[in-house]
């Protein structure tokens, strides 16, 4: 029973990493990314629709990215939607596809996204922590079932678990913050 808690609380916990690595991923680096344009929706006939579903990426030069629709008419919306998601990207289209200048990054904004992501990984942690604390309370609701001591070694193991994944998040941040302040 122990056992089958710890599988559950394993999971949620890199459910918890791979979401905090898909925040990281939003993030503008100064180079392009086409997961920075993942979140945005266009107005399509009427629909909100993933500007994914609409368009395909390329990454000609490090800090160029292409936006190709699929259906030439919605251009003019997709390039509205990515003007509107206030990323600090001026789309350029000439007809056929969007083009997406990455400038430069001044240093208060490498400083600025610095704190946006430690506070996305602070929040991995957190959402970790919880994950950890929930389990806890379940492996104690069993000490009538089985033994102190299982009980015991099973709190050890979900600790074990929260450090191992509390430490994914620290390496993801360490990667983040050295591609923030590459210049």
């Amino acid at each position: 029973m122990i056992k089958e808690l710890l599988a559950e609380a394993s999971q949620k916990m890199d459910q918890a990493v791979e979401h905090t690595a898909g925040e990281f991923g939003t993030v503008r680096t100064g180079r392009a990314n086409p997961g920075l344009l993942h979140r945005i929706t266009v107005d399509y006939y009427g629909s909100p629709t993933p500007l994914q579903q609409i368009a395909g990426f390329s990454v000609p030069e490090a800090r160029m990215l292409i936006v190709q629709p699929y259906d030439k008419s919605s251009i003019n919306q997709i390039e509205r939607a990515i003007q509107e998601a206030d990323l600090g990207l001026n789309p350029s289209n000439d007809g056929n596809i969007i083009r997406l200048a990455f400038p430069a990054l001044t240093e208060d904004r490498r400083k600025e996204l610095i704190r946006v992501v430690r506070h996305l990984a602070e929040e991995g942690r957190v959402a970790i922590r919880n994950v950890r604390r929930h389990t806890k309370d379940d492996i104690e609701s069993l000490e009538g079932d089985v033994s102190e001591d299982d009980v015991r070694r099973g709190e050890k193991e979900l600790q074990v678990l929260t450090d191992q994944h509390v430490e994914r998040i620290d390496e993801l941040l360490a990667h983040k913050e050295e591609e923030l302040l590459e210049v």
